[in-house]
C-alpha cells in the first residue's frame, strides 16, 4: 500500500498514513491520492485495524493543492483530479472506523478539507489552518463546502473562503474544528496515546456511532430515530455490548474485541 507520497505504518491496530511529500509541504499528487484511497479501503477490509491516524511529514500537514503545477491543467484533467480526489473522501467517510487527522504545522486548501473529512482533529500548538482558493480565484474543492458550513456555521464558513486569512490553532479550537492541541515536541506521543485509547473501545459501535452522525446532517429528526431504533435492536446483541454488561456489573475495565 505504501508509495514514494504515502507511508503506510501498521502498528497493531493502528494504521497510521503519512503523507510523504515533504519537500512541498505535502501538496496532493495523484499517486498520494490513490495511495490514500486504497490504504482506507483497505483499513475497512482489514478486522484487526480499529483506528486510522493521518498526519503529514516533515514541517506540516498538507498545503493541498500543488500550487506548483496550477494553471498547467486543461479542464478535464481538474476534473478527473478532482474526481480522485471526491473518491478518496468517500472512502473516508464511509470507513466504519475512526479517523484521527493529526494536524501540524500547516494545514491548508484542499490539506484542511481532507482534515475536516476525518473524524477528530487534534493538532499541534504551532498549527495553522487556512482556506486559501479564493486568492488564486477558485472554490473550494475536497468537501470544503460540505463539511465547513455544518462545523461552524454558514457565515464563518464563508467568512474564512471569502478572506483566505489563516486560523490560527486557539480559534480553531474555539470554533470547534479542532478536538485538542499538544505541544510541538510531545505532540508524536499524544496523538499515539490517543489512538490507542481509541482502539481499545467498541469498535461496532464507533462505526455505527460515525455512519449515523453523518447522515444526520442530512436526514430528518424521524429518519434518524428510526435509524437509531434499528441499529440499537443490532447492536445489543453484539459481542462487545455483552462484555460491556458484564464488565460494569463486575466493575472492571471491558475488553472490547470490536464484535
Amino acid at each position: 500500500m505504501s508509495n514514494d507520497h504515502l507511508l503506510v505504518q501498521i502498528e497493531g491496530p493502528v494504521m497510521n498514513l503519512v503523507m510523504n511529500r515533504p519537500e512541498s509541504l505535502n501538496a496532493f499528487s495523484p499517486e498520494m491520492i490513490m495511495g490514500l484511497t486504497n490504504a482506507v479501503k483497505e483499513a475497512g477490509e482489514n478486522p484487526e485495524i480499529r483506528i486510522v491516524v493521518l498526519s503529514g511529514s516533515g514541517r506540516s500537514f498538507s498545503a493541498g493543492g500543488d500550487v506548483k503545477t496550477m494553471g498547467e491543467a486543461s479542464p478535464s484533467q481538474v476534473y478527473d483530479h478532482i474526481g480522485k480526489l471526491n473518491e478518496c473522501i468517500l472512502a473516508m467517510r464511509s470507513l466504519e472506523k475512526p479517523i484521527i487527522a493529526a494536524v501540524h504545522g500547516f494545514a491548508a486548501g484542499a490539506g484542511f478539507n481532507l482534515a475536516l473529512a476525518c473524524d477528530l482533529i487534534v493538532a499541534a500548538e504551532d498549527s495553522k489552518f487556512v482556506l486559501s482558493f479564493s486568492q488564486v480565484g477558485l472554490i473550494s474543492d475536497g468537501g470544503g463546502l460540505y463539511f465547513l458550513p455544518r462545523l461552524i456555521g454558514p457565515y464563518r464558513a464563508k467568512q474564512l473562503l471569502f478572506s483566505g486569512e489563516p486560523l490560527l490553532v486557539k480559534t480553531a479550537k474555539e470554533y470547534g474544528i479542532v478536538n485538542d492541541t499538544f505541544p510541538l515536541d510531545s505532540f508524536k506521543e499524544e496523538v499515539g496515546k490517543l489512538a490507542f485509547k481509541l482502539s481499545k473501545g467498541p469498535g461496532k459501535a464507533y462505526g455505527m456511532i460515525k455512519k449515523i452522525a453523518d447522515q444526520a446532517a442530512v436526514s430528518s429528526l424521524s429518519e434518524i430515530l428510526e435509524q437509531e431504533r434499528i441499529t440499537q435492536t443490532l447492536m445489543v446483541t453484539t459481542d462487545d455490548h455483552i462484555e460491556g454488561v458484564s464488565a460494569f456489573k463486575e466493575k472492571r475495565k471491558p475488553q472490547f474485541k470490536g464484535k
